[in-house]
């Protein structure tokens, strides 16, 4: 039995995966496969540090110290072989929280900010909440898999208005590592017409299948120059609740600016349990990632059986990173409202709505399938059952 088929009661943690369900599915007891968290213990050095931080009684303002750098630079070089320097790293509570600033910091109001829809819905809300405008490169939904339109993508770059481009790589929810050769032809593209890379690289350290990252700053050196990078531990070893991540940017000035904007809305401290955790995870977790990513890839490739052989109008691919499967349903020919309704009401499986990533989402659904893979197997029951009962009576 591996250690990631426990299942772990989360009720009276406070939990959003558990304590939404009935605002966002009308019921509380739907199989939550929704936000991006998982549903399996963080890594036991974590759980330790965290544990023998608490044995103090005090919680007062802390630094982060060496320590907190060194784990990050570490880890990168290991990982990917990146050599960074620590004074280009800049902390701050969360990757959305770094992309809001860095809008802010590489933007004037009423400019351009290119995204790639399907995408994840915050790169809708940081642009606009911030009156910026949102244009779009939609990817190309190809029989290979999710490709970008290259031409359309240097058309946008091309128009003085638009000044930066928040890259999701690996892409949520589409599940694309972009190759070095596709982040490369759109790094020069951006260089050509001076537009700024905002890359969100949070889902990195999940890369499955054999595939390989490589973060867009890592491409070329012109390519950094014009690139902050945004990461944290959070999705890999489950700990969003410490709000803990970081940027990194080569070009002091780009920098600079978005770490003006931390300090401004006075958001570099931190919590005191953050760093710890950080650190254990990244110097001490690594044989439990590689298992992680053994068991993930058991849990899709389930789902993918079983759409294959019970539903096979139902179209998925096998994500190259990311524990999140971008589910196609429009062969079921309903309403975005009915599939809904089908899928919450009468399966009792809460998805992610695919119309929230943008309206090339339509028929679409997101599934999480970072639990136990008994709840995994119970979900797509659910799911095939009522495709066999139900879907005829809403589309004789």
């Amino acid at each position: 039995m591996s250690q990631f088929d426990r299942i772990i009661d989360r009720s009276g943690t406070r939990a959003i995966k558990l304590e939404s369900r009935e605002r966002l599915f009308g019921d509380p007891d739907v199989i939550p496969l929704w936000v991006a968290d998982m549903d399996f213990a963080a890594p036991p050095a974590v759980v330790k540090a965290i544990k023998d931080r608490t044995e103090h009684p005090i919680f007062g303002y802390t630094t982060r110290g060496q320590a907190f750098l060194d784990a990050i630079s570490s880890w990168l070089k290991r990982r990917y072989e990146w050599d960074v320097d620590q004074s280009w790293i800049e902390f701050s509570p969360g990757v959305v929280p770094n992309l809001g600033l860095a809008v802010q910091a590489l933007t004037k109001q009423g400019e351009g900010v290119i995204i790639q829809p399907p995408v994840y819905p915050p790169f809708f809300g940081v642009v606009r909440d911030f009156d910026r405008k949102v244009v779009e490169n939609p990817l190309v939904n190809a029989e290979e898999g999710y490709k970008v339109d290259f031409d359309h993508f240097e058309k946008l770059c091309a128009d003085p208005s638009n000044t930066l481009f928040i890259l999701c790589h690996p892409h949520n929810p589409v599940g694309r590592v972009w190759t070095p050769e596709e982040l490369r032809r759109m790094g020069e593209i951006c260089i050509k017409h001076g537009v700024s890379i905002v890359s969100d690289e949070i889902h990195c350290d999940l890369t499955l299948f054999g595939n390989r990252h490589r973060p867009m700053a890592t491409i070329s050196p012109e390519i950094a120059d014009i690139t902050v990078t945004c990461m944290a531990p959070s999705k890999t070893f489950n700990l969003a609740g410490f709000s803990t991540s970081y940027m990194i940017a080569s070009n002091k000035e780009l920098l600079n600016k978005c770490r003006e904007q931390v300090m401004a809305y006075h958001l570099h401290m931190g919590n005191v349990f953050g760093s710890i955790a950080l650190e254990a995870a990244y110097n001490e977790s690594e044989d439990w990632l590689e298992n992680l990513k053994k068991y993930l890839e058991g849990n899709i490739n389930l789902v993918i059986e079983t759409v294959e052989k019970e539903m096979p109008e139902v179209k998925v691919r096998r994500p190259e990173a990311t524990y999140l499967l971008w589910m196609d349903f429009s062969a079921w020919n309903l309403k975005q409202s009915d599939l809904k309704t089908l899928l919450y009401g009468k399966a009792r499986v809460g998805l992610n709505d695919g119309v929230s990533f943008g309206k090339e989402g339509r028929g679409f659904m997101r599934m999480n399938v970072a639990s136990p893979r008994s709840i995994i197997e119970k979900a797509m029951q659910n799911i095939v059952e009522v495709r066999s009962n139900e879907l005829i009576k809403l589309n004789p």
